[in-house]
């Protein structure tokens, strides 16, 4: 009969909170880049910079994901944690893909072993968590782009059609009644 140890939560809540650090420092990491990015974006009027500095940001952010889904797996690899299916114990391979297929929350074929289940679904915890966060970060980097690309459209609006000298309709009253 299996019962969740005290060894799997504290275990899991270690690894947990591993990853929520790892994260905060590569999204704050990718933000300071992103910012080096946007005062180079400020000065151009690039939509291709812009639209560049988003994608590097997305590599960082999938980058950081991928060092988290390593920090998992070296722990199911050290523990001898994944249930291979056969009888010769899991490699880096498969630690890894097991870890990155439960950290999305895609699932995977193979499992913990018994005594490390909770795991499994611990990984998915972070993963969400984490997935969450670097939404906002991609939301963020994203609302720039798209703010300063309007701000570009409205000075060139301005300098092509500059504002009539008629007197506006709120200020004046009615035009068709003067």
């Amino acid at each position: 009969m299996y019962v969740t140890g005290i060894h799997e939560v504290l275990w899991g809540s270690l690894l947990v909170a591993v990853t929520l650090s790892l994260h905060g420092f590569g999204m704050v990491f990718t933000l300071r880049v992103y910012g080096a990015f946007k005062e180079r974006l400020e000065q151009s009027q690039s939509i291709m910079l812009g639209i560049g500095s988003i994608i590097v940001g997305s590599w960082m952010i999938i980058l950081v994901h991928l060092i988290e889904v390593f920090v998992w797996a070296g722990f199911f690899l050290w523990q001898g944690a994944v249930n291979s299916g056969t009888s010769s114990p899991a490699n880096a391979s498969l630690s890894y893909y097991f870890s990155l297929c439960e950290y999305t929350c895609l699932g995977s074929d193979y499992n913990l072993v018994l005594r490390w289940r909770l795991l499994e679904g611990m990984i998915a915890i972070a993963g969400l968590l984490t997935f969450a966060w670097s939404t906002g970060v991609l939301l963020t980097m994203a609302q720039d782009f798209q703010d300063q690309r309007l701000r570009i459209i409205k000075e060139r609006r301005v300098k092509t059609h500059p504002k009539s000298q008629a007197p506006s309709v709120h200020s004046q009253g009615d035009p068709k009644l003067s």
